[in-house]
Order: C-alpha cells, then sequence, then structure tokens
C-alpha cells in the first residue's frame, strides 16, 4: 500500500512543495519510517505518510479539501483517515495545554468543536506530533535552535501518551 500511497501523493504534487529537508513528499516518508523504527502499527504509519493531506495548524498547505475524505479513506483505511483528520484538524494553541489531561479539551479548528478524544487517539496524535516534529528537528538546525526547547517541554507533558521509543528519539534530537 505505501507505493500506492507514495504514487498519490506524487500526482498530488507532493513532491513540489518545499519543506524543511527537502519536499513535502520526502518529509512524508521520513515520518513515516520513523514511526515504523519505533515499532508503530500499520494505520499509525499510514497516518505518518499521510498528515499533511488536509494541511495541519502549522503547515497550512492541503493536497486534499476535507470534502474528499472518503477517496484518502479509500486507500488508506478509515482508522488512518481517522488519524489524519484528528492530526489535521488540531488547534494546537487551544488543545495541546490539556491533551495528556484525563479530560483533554481538544479543540477542531476546522469545525470549532471542542471534546475529549479517547485515550487512543490521543497516543496516536502524541506520536506522530513527535516524529513530525522530530524530523524538522533533525533536517532543519536554525529550526531546533528555535523550537527544540519548546518541543521537549510539550513532549514532556505528552511523556504519558508516548512510546519508549518515542519519547527516547525526543531526549536524543531535542535534549542535547
Amino acid at each position: 500500500m505505501p507505493d500506492d500511497v507514495v504514487a498519490w501523493l506524487r500526482d498530488l504534487g507532493a513532491e513540489r512543495i518545499p519543506h524543511p529537508g527537502g519536499t513535502l513528499l520526502v518529509h512524508l516518508e521520513r515520518v513515516r519510517h520513523l514511526l515504523a523504527s519505533w515499532g508503530a502499527r500499520p494505520a499509525l504509519q499510514q497516518a505518518g505518510l499521510c498528515h499533511a493531506f488536509y494541511g495541519t495548524d502549522g503547515f497550512p498547505t492541503a493536497l486534499l479539501p476535507l470534502s474528499r475524505r472518503p477517496e484518502l479513506t479509500a486507500v488508506i483505511g478509515a482508522e488512518a483517515e481517522g488519524i489524519v483528520y484528528f492530526y489535521a484538524s488540531c488547534d494546537r494553541t487551544a488543545s495541546y495545554p490539556t491533551l495528556a489531561d484525563g479530560e483533554a479539551a481538544f479543540r477542531d479548528r476546522f469545525t470549532g468543536r471542542v471534546h475529549s478524544p479517547a485515550l487512543a487517539l490521543r497516543r496516536d496524535f502524541a506520536e506522530l506530533s513527535a516524529a513530525n516534529e522530530l524530523d524538522l528537528a533533525r533536517t532543519d538546525p536554525a529550526f531546533r535552535s528555535r523550537w527544540g526547547a519548546e518541543l521537549l517541554s510539550l513532549f514532556g507533558r505528552f511523556r504519558g501518551l508516548l512510546s519508549e521509543p518515542a519519547w527516547r528519539e525526543c531526549q536524543a534530537v531535542l535534549g542535547g
């Protein structure tokens, strides 16, 4: 399946969109590989490969409008697409402060809805967020210099949501 998804990403122009460390496509592939190296299940790896399909709060370029969610679901499955939507929909300013809390207040930036998502989905979000930000920190020294301490603090707050391999990588990349 990843080869089909990568071909579709190319068709949608991901290899022509500049991104730290190369192109958006290269970044997406690195995020998927990092998640795989941490032992992430296939659905989370697929979400990593596709996490920018609808744009994000930090990267507004979308490859597909939300009206085309069924197309992505057909290619990567409902579980992976649900993670992609959740990741893309995060209003980071409103959601990050409580995401690791038992009663997290997650704000969907597309709908404005505030809710407390299931723990499993918050874990997927934290893991995907770590993979995304660590890839940026590895490939862009200026990014790491500017945001490294803040990201380490954020992932320290997310510690209970992160796998042990993800947390170790956060410390290795951002802590030194």
